[in-house]
């Protein structure tokens, strides 16, 4: 049996495993943060926007390995989502190294549990981080699911998009960036919707899930433009 096999059907040593890469993602993401010169946009109106309740923060895959790092705090919990597969359970290990908490979602009856995970904390007062397009793709293909929730919600939507002078892009299905250090970053986050009724014609959600999907681009677009 291979050393790969062998730690996927034994929980030791999967669990170590996982802790172990968490722990190395997680140091190169401070090492990322602590060694950059970072620009930051709108910030201030995140900021504002959580000390008044939770909201939800929708962005696209590629951005979401600076997020726990850069996602504000001080006025309010920000909980993700994360699937139970080890990539998934990696990931959530990260956030919390970080001090984002993540909640993971059942594989049986994983969207009927997603979306009483998601209400339920937005309910409680915590703003909620996910990922549009997340967790498999295809890349920049936004998931109708999140907007829903934020509609059932009633609270606003932000979105967010980092980049840096020297990343890297994975060869990954949603080209993950990959930050570097001692190198200029750039952080947007930009408020995209006003709560949305709670009823609303089917074309008028497919109207707001464009405008989402613009506005998720292009915050990529502006963060990459500012480091140039």
């Amino acid at each position: 049996m291979s050393l790969a096999s062998k730690i996927r059907t034994s929980p030791i040593l999967e669990s170590f495993g996982i802790g172990l890469a968490a722990r190395l993602i997680a140091g190169w993401i401070r090492l990322c943060q602590a060694t950059s010169r970072w620009e930051v946009t709108g910030l201030d109106a995140a900021d504002a926007a959580m000390a008044e309740g939770p909201i939800v923060a929708i962005i696209w895959h590629e951005c979401s390995l600076m997020a726990p790092a850069h996602w504000p705090r001080k006025n309010g919990k920000v909980t993700t989502l994360s699937d139970p597969s080890p990539i998934g359970r990696v990931s959530a290990t990260v956030q919390g190294r970080l001090g984002m908490a993540s909640t993971g979602v059942p594989a049986k009856g994983g969207a009927v549990a997603a979306t009483r995970e998601v209400l339920r904390r937005l309910r409680a007062g915590e703003s909620v981080g996910l990922t549009g397009d997340g967790p498999v793709g295809p890349a920049r293909v936004l998931n109708a699911a999140p907007l829903e929730w934020a509609r059932a919600a009633g609270v606003p939507v932000f979105t967010y998009a980092y980049a840096m002078s020297r990343q890297r892009r994975l060869k990954t299905w949603d080209r993950m960036i990959l930050p570097m250090p001692f190198c200029r970053g750039a952080v947007v986050y930009a408020r995209v919707l006003e709560p949305l009724p709670r009823r609303m014609a089917p074309d008028d959600m497919a109207a707001a899930q464009e405008r989402l999907a613009a506005a998720m681009t292009d915050a990529v677009a502006e963060a990459e433009r500012r480091v140039r």
